[in-house]
């Protein structure tokens, strides 16, 4: 029926609690929670069904890359969700937010550019480590 949405993602594997601190980075699967801080980046594999769920109180500093992103909290870093990223009324991202679809509620902010990434499309992030050619080789000059 129309306004009801279907919740894909209802399980938490991994809880950071209200009271809790992680100082490093976060790699998970399945379904995480986040209340607390994270001081590193999030991270899940990009061929899973992950979720992450960034509650009001909870605030990462480092970037996320997890397939599924719901965020009410904030984000300070770039946002990659190779799938769906929701923004809620009370979701902030200072750094950019790369997105295959994005649903933003009235009231989210973003400090950076929206980045539309088709689904199979390489990400901008894994495009910008490659290591990029000499001038010469790519001239002919010696």
């Amino acid at each position: 029926m129309f306004g009801r949405k279907k919740r894909r993602h209802s399980v938490i594997d991994t809880l950071v609690g209200m009271n809790s601190k992680v100082n490093g980075d976060l790699y998970f699967s399945g379904g995480c929670h986040v209340d607390g801080t994270v001081k590193g980046n999030v991270t899940a594999d990009a061929d899973s069904n992950s979720a992450l769920s960034i509650a009001e109180e909870g605030t990462v500093e480092g970037s996320v890359n997890v397939p599924y992103v719901l965020l009410n909290g904030i984000v300070r870093g770039d946002v990659v969700a190779s799938q769906r990223v929701e923004l809620g009324p009370t979701a902030r991202v200072i750094g950019n937010v790369y997105y295959n679809l994005i649903e933003m509620a009235i009231g989210a902010e973003i400090n950076g550019k929206l980045v539309h990434q088709p689904q199979g499309q390489v990400p901008l992030l894994e495009q910008s480590k490659r290591p990029a050619e000499p001038a010469e080789a790519a001239a002919g000059t010696t």
